[in-house]
C-alpha cells in the first residue's frame, strides 16, 4: 500500500508503546487528518488468461516483454494497494481485495485518486460492511500481472519526518510503504510481479 496506508503504518511503527488497537486507531486518525494525495505514475500490465501467458512463454517471451500491453494512469492518488489475496481480517471481513484469486498468479490493483476526506472517508468505512467498497467514482480497481509505481515529486506537502521519531528520520524524497504489514522506505520507483 502506498499513500495513506504506507502514511498510517509510518505513525503507527512510531507509537509501538500504544497497545495495537489503540496504536492502529490513532495511525488512521492521523494519517486522515493529514491526508494528502501523491502524485505518481503507474503503470500496470493488465492481467491475461493462462492460456494467453502460455502461448507467451511457448514463443519464448518472458511475461513483461509485451511492452504494446502495458497500461499509465498518472494524477494525484490518496493510495495505491496491491494485493494478491483478499486480506481478510477483523476490519475487513470480505478483505481489502475480495475479488483476488490465488490459483491464477494475478494480483488486484485499486487505486483511490484525489478526493474530498469524508467521501475517502465513507471509501474507507465500506470496508467493514457488506456493500462494495469500490462502488465510488474516484476508486478504480484492475486485475494485472505486474505494476510499477512511481512517484513523481515531493511536492504534495509530504514531510517524512513527521511519520518518525527523533531517531528514525528518513531522508530526501523517501515514501513510506506497507509492504505486508512492514514499513519500508523507499525513494523511487517499485516494481511489483
Amino acid at each position: 500500500m502506498f499513500g495513506f496506508g504506507g502514511r498510517a503504518l509510518a505513525v503507527a511503527e512510531n507509537h509501538r508503546w500504544m497497545s495495537p488497537n489503540q496504536r492502529m486507531d490513532f495511525a488512521i486518525m492521523k494519517a486522515l487528518a493529514k491526508l494528502k494525495p501523491e502524485e505518481c505514475e503507474i503503470s500496470f500490465l493488465p492481467f491475461n488468461s493462462s492460456q494467453d501467458l502460455e502461448e507467451r512463454r511457448a514463443q519464448g517471451y518472458p511475461k513483461s516483454d509485451c511492452n504494446d500491453q502495458w497500461q499509465m494512469i498518472q494524477g494525484q492518488f490518496l493510495n495505491v494497494s496491491i494485493m494478491a489475496i483478499p486480506c481478510q481480517c477483523s476490519v475487513a471481513p470480505r478483505g481489502l481485495a475480495p475479488n483476488t484469486r490465488l490459483n491464477n498468479g494475478s494480483m488486484a490493483l485499486i487505486t483511490a485518486r484525489n478526493t474530498s476526506r469524508p467521501e475517502f472517508i465513507k471509501h474507507l468505512k465500506r470496508y467493514a460492511s457488506i456493500k462494495n467498497q469500490f462502488n465510488f467514482p474516484f476508486v478504480d480497481t484492475y486485475t494485472v500481472e505486474e505494476v510499477k509505481v512511481c512517484p513523481k515529486s515531493n511536492s504534495s506537502g509530504h514531510h517524512p519526518e513527521e511519520d518518525h521519531g527523533p531517531h528514525e528520520t528518513a531522508s530526501g524524497n523517501c515514501f513510506p510503504w506497507n509492504v505486508d504489514g512492514d514499513l519500508m522506505q523507499v525513494a523511487s520507483e517499485v516494481h511489483v510481479r
